[in-house]
């Protein structure tokens, strides 16, 4: 889904986007493969793209027993690694240094404590109330995770500052288990604090699909049963298990597959 042939030109952009808000960034799960692989390069991206406040920091939260020197060293490589930053990368260097970690049990409040404690700090060093807290941890955490900086008071909206929780996919295992969670994630927070994602709906090639049908002539006419035979999506991974094997020991391959990456693209397909 990455092959920059089937990007039309029609769909090239000349809007840059807004510089965001200057905030600090949470990250639940600051050691796991999604943010090495997924969030540190595409903050990296951001920056490349001068999208990011000068004010901006990372505070990564996990139960690695790494000090904040390694985490950042961790960073640096991701961005070399994942992002394709340079080997002299000043970039590389501005976001390191604004990346500070905090060692956390996702079930122990003392930690919380702990990470209210280094927000404070870091929100009065970077200038900012605004802070957007990342789960990148498996579903079992989530509720949990909110339920505990709720109850720190780190969800709490005052002068005119945000706080706002991403979520990934998957949400749930089941119709039952994503109305109660949902249930639980809405007593700590407002439905507008709240943004439920699925990274795969970030590639470029699946956001150009709908622009791609509907800002060409040619295929407009003939995106139907009428003239297409069948449609294939093929999800080809060049990536192994690696370090994933806990997630999917809990999720399941088909499980984290179907239901949201590949029937998503089924339906803007369709």
């Amino acid at each position: 889904m990455d092959n920059p042939a089937l990007v039309s030109p029609a769909v090239v952009s000349e809007d840059p986007g807004r510089v965001a808000d200057r905030c600090i960034m949470v990250i639940f799960g600051a050691s796991g493969d999604l943010t090495t692989r997924k969030l540190l390069p595409a903050l990296y991206n951001l920056a490349r793209n001068k999208l990011l406040p000068d004010d901006f920091a990372i505070l990564g939260f996990a139960i690695d027993d790494i000090s904040e020197d390694e985490f950042r060293k961790r960073v640096r490589a991701s961005l070399h690694e994942y992002a394709g930053a340079p080997a002299d990368c000043a970039l590389c260097d501005r976001l390191a240094d604004a990346s500070y970690f905090v060692r956390g049990d996702f079930k122990n409040p003392a930690d919380y404590v702990t990470l209210k404690d280094r927000l404070t700090h870091l929100q009065e060093e970077h200038h900012t109330g605004n802070v957007l807290f990342y789960l990148a941890t498996l579903a079992q955490f989530f509720a949990e995770i909110i339920r505990q900086i709720g109850e720190q008071g780190l969800t709490k909206e005052d002068n005119g500052h945000w706080r706002r929780v991403v979520i990934e996919k998957p949400f749930g295992s089941d119709l039952d288990s994503a109305k109660a969670l949902n249930r639980d994630i809405l007593q700590i927070l407002n439905e507008t604090q709240i943004y439920r994602i699925d990274h795969y709906l970030g590639k470029e090639t699946v956001q150009n699909i709908l622009i791609f049908r509907f800002s060409n002539g040619i295929f407009e006419p003939v995106w139907n049963r009428r003239y297409i035979d069948h449609v294939q999506i093929t999800v080809s991974e060049t990536l192994g298990v690696e370090r994933r094997g806990g997630y999917y020991d809990h999720a399941g391959c088909l499980r984290d597959m179907i239901p949201n990456h590949i029937l998503q693209l089924l339906s803007l397909t369709a």
